[in-house]
């Protein structure tokens, strides 16, 4: 377990403000960091405009918040670490909003502990998944009741596998990653692609067999689901196909990557990454239509792209970071068209990034982190609401813990 340091939370009052006065932003091509957001415009079929509310868990010092999972506005997990700079002793967190404030959950029967849990899933009230890595040196998941929290142990899994994301729905739980594998000629470690299943029947864990690492998974009670990340310097896609793994087609993206994917039905998902390239970043976005995957066009030039989300109404929200506006949080709605959202902007110097986002009912929730002058992290949470929701949005509150 790590030790306990003194609480160095960045100052956070809550932002109340309607941003938009359509449901989304035009995206600006200017260079200039720190500027006021453009003229908001209407968004394709979207509510008539969005409230924002910026908030935070209240971890301990240098928290940041890697994932989000939603069952209902009153029932939301999200884990993280705090004391990120703490290599051996950061510690995993693990917190539920209950509709008035931020509760941590612990986990049971574990000394040596999480270091960092990278994502959570929530296949029903009571059945909750989290992995990340274990300062032990394994593969950390637990599984938890809703209150508490118990690490499971996975034989199949070993000290040369990483689990990056999990989904869940009734029955199966999927976590990806990738496993290490030194039995080439040359010896040199090459990972594949990794997917460990649990069912009523138990684990099991399966390799790729073309090299690659998997970051993001989607499930649904169908039986469908898709799993992305990269391999050989291209984006990589996967689709369950009966009770295997197989690599699908995908527009030629040199240089590409995926961080997370999200469906919405069998004809529709998203996945999401960026393009490394003389050393920047441009942001990716792949579209499933039912057929085939196509390059969709992103209005940000050189945003970051770290999540995604389906509202179950054939729209999509991204998560990531805008350098052009670092003082910001920043999504992306997608419909027939990708349209920029922004948070309210601060005086303070700070860069903010959303690592994840979730949608349950008519609420949008992204977590991740932000960092101050100093270089200090704070997690924040940022909640997108219709302006017709402001009022109940506000009797609620959404910036307590306990």
């Amino acid at each position: 377990m790590s030790r306990r340091l003194p609480r160095r939370a960045l100052s956070l009052c809550v932002l109340l403000t309607g941003v938009l006065t359509g449901s989304l932003v035009r995206a600006t091509s200017e260079a200039h960091a720190h500027a006021e957001p453009p003229r908001p415009r209407a968004a394709d079929r979207g509510p008539a405009g969005v409230f924002q509310e910026s908030a935070t868990a209240r971890l301990q010092s240098d928290g940041s918040l890697s994932d989000v999972a939603g069952l209902s506005k009153t029932d939301i997990w999200a884990v993280g670490q705090e004391d990120i700079w703490e290599a051996w002793q950061n510690r995993s967190v693990i917190t539920h909003w209950d509709g008035a404030a931020w509760t941590e959950a612990g986990i049971r029967n574990d000394a040596s502990g999480a270091g960092h849990l990278r994502s959570v899933a929530a296949a029903k009230a009571g059945e909750i998944w989290a992995v990340g890595e274990g300062h032990d040196g394994l593969p950390y998941v637990v599984r938890g009741d809703g209150s508490v929290f118990d690490r499971v142990s996975v034989p199949q899994l070993g000290s040369g596998d990483w689990l990056g994301a999990v989904a869940a729905v009734p029955g199966r739980m999927v976590a990806v990653g990738g496993r290490d594998d030194t039995s080439g000629e040359t010896g040199a470690r090459v990972r594949y692609p990794l997917f460990a299943t649990a069912t009523a029947k138990g684990w099991t864990a399966v390799r790729a067999k073309t090299p690659g690492t998997l970051y993001g998974v989607a499930l649904t009670r169908k039986g469908e689901g898709w799993a992305a990340g990269d391999g050989a310097g291209h984006p990589l896609i996967m689709r369950l196909s009966g009770s295997a793994w197989k690599r699908v087609a995908l527009p030629d993206v040199p240089g590409g990557y995926l961080r997370d994917i999200a469906m919405d039905g069998p004809k529709k998902a998203v996945a999401v990454g960026g393009v490394y390239r003389d050393g920047e970043i441009s942001p990716l976005i792949l579209e499933w239509n039912g057929k085939r995957w196509r390059r969709a066009s992103v209005p940000e030039r050189h945003a970051e792209l770290y999540g995604v989300t389906a509202d179950g109404k054939g729209h999509f929200w991204a998560s990531g970071f805008d350098p052009a506006h670092p003082r910001q949080a920043y999504l992306l709605r997608g419909g027939q068209s990708w349209r920029v959202v922004r948070g309210a902007t601060t005086p303070t110097p700070r860069t903010v990034r959303l690592q994840a986002v979730t949608h349950v009912g008519d609420l949008t929730l992204a977590v991740g982190h932000v960092v101050d002058a100093a270089g200090r992290y704070t997690d924040i949470i940022e909640r997108f609401l219709p302006t017709t929701a402001k009022a109940a949005a506000t009797t609620s509150g959404t910036g307590g813990s306990r």
